[in-house]
């Protein structure tokens, strides 16, 4: 599976913006997809992560009520929006795939299977 993220961009504070993650291949709706994002010099840390199917959604607290993820396994695409966004969220963002379990949701990076390239995205203050 290769995965190509894009939407990354400067936003200012407040602002909303969404990043897409398109996947090649045609077993995309047998991985569970998730966004991490990397701050220099740390690692990378978990953000969202959708199950196979859509039906189950794990979020990091601190963008609980801000962020959603959502997916087209007919497009092979994950979407993370961004809404209210703070200069926290600075970041590189990366999307990530697992095989997994209809049920399955993985919020450690490390379980993951295949990344992404990384999209910057900048929130002014």
């Amino acid at each position: 599976v290769q995965l190509q993220a894009s939407g990354g961009g400067l936003v200012q504070a407040g602002g909303s913006l969404r990043l897409s993650c398109a996947a090649s291949g045609r077993t995309f709706s047998s991985y569970s997809m998730g966004w991490f994002r990397q701050y220099p010099g740390k690692e990378r840390e978990f953000v969202i992560a959708v199950s196979r199917r859509g039906g189950y959604i794990h979020y990091a607290d601190s963008v609980k009520g801000r962020f959603t993820i959502s997916r087209d396994n007919a497009k092979n695409t994950v979407y993370l929006q961004m809404n209210s966004l703070k200069p926290e969220d600075t970041a590189v963002y990366y999307c990530a795939a697992k095989f997994a379990s209809s049920y399955g949701v993985n919020r450690d990076a490390s379980e993951y299977d295949y990344w992404g390239q990384g999209t910057l995205v900048t929130v002014s203050s």
